[in-house]
């Protein structure tokens, strides 16, 4: 198995398996009467490498690339979760728990979207400078995890990424379940199983108090 074959770590795409073709590239046409000239086939375009042009193309691309913090070279989803933490803990000294809550309802639809869109754009299935995931899937555990020291916050980071990154039962079912996928099933099967990894985060520190 090459590594644009295996499912994403954090890892930058290195060799990015592109996208199956278009439903409207996949199947030539029927060969033309002779007088007709035949039209040349469409040509899929290539993966793209995300950078700084890419960003600033859409709107989407903010969104879906962590306003910036899934260019980093190394370990972009680590760099988008701690994005996603340090805009959490600011946004909670103007905004009460129930209006994080508010936002994170927000913000699920349309991490889907930015992820749907910006793998899309970039023609590659679950690109690593997509961290979209990442941050609304951490921003689930923090506010749920929340009011916690900094250590327990740490933790919970810890195991979040740990999930996340190793994909463990049911963490890797669903990163298979879509993986490759067009559209909006392509931006679903990128965000899931990053939820599912919030799931696990979540069940392990509800077993550690519960100790």
């Amino acid at each position: 198995m090459s590594l644009s074959d295996r499912p994403r770590g954090d890892v930058s795409d290195v060799t990015p398996r592109p996208l199956p073709p278009r439903p409207d590239a996949a199947a030539p046409a029927a060969p033309a009467p002779a007088a007709t000239p035949t039209p040349p086939p469409r040509i899929e375009a290539p993966p793209r490498r995300p950078g700084v042009r890419f960003l600033r193309a859409h709107p989407a691309h903010w969104i879906g690339l962590g306003f910036g913090s899934g260019l980093s070279p190394v370990a972009p989803g680590t760099v988008g979760t701690l994005w996603a933490w340090l805009a959490w803990v600011v946004l909670g000294l103007w905004l009460t728990p129930a209006q994080l809550g508010w936002l994170l309802a927000v913000s699920l639809p349309l991490a889907w979207w930015a992820c749907a869109v910006s793998a899309d754009h970039l023609n590659v299935a679950d690109p690593s400078a997509v961290v979209a995931d990442e941050v609304v899937a951490f921003w689930l555990v923090l506010w749920l995890v929340l009011p916690a020291s900094f250590w327990a916050q740490l933790a919970a980071f810890a195991l979040f990424r740990f999930f996340d990154a190793v994909k463990p039962g049911p963490v890797g079912w669903a990163d298979r379940l879509l993986h490759g996928a067009r559209g909006w099933r392509g931006g679903l099967g990128i965000v899931l199983d990053d939820l599912v990894a919030a799931g696990c985060t979540l069940l392990v520190i509800a077993l550690v108090r519960a100790l």
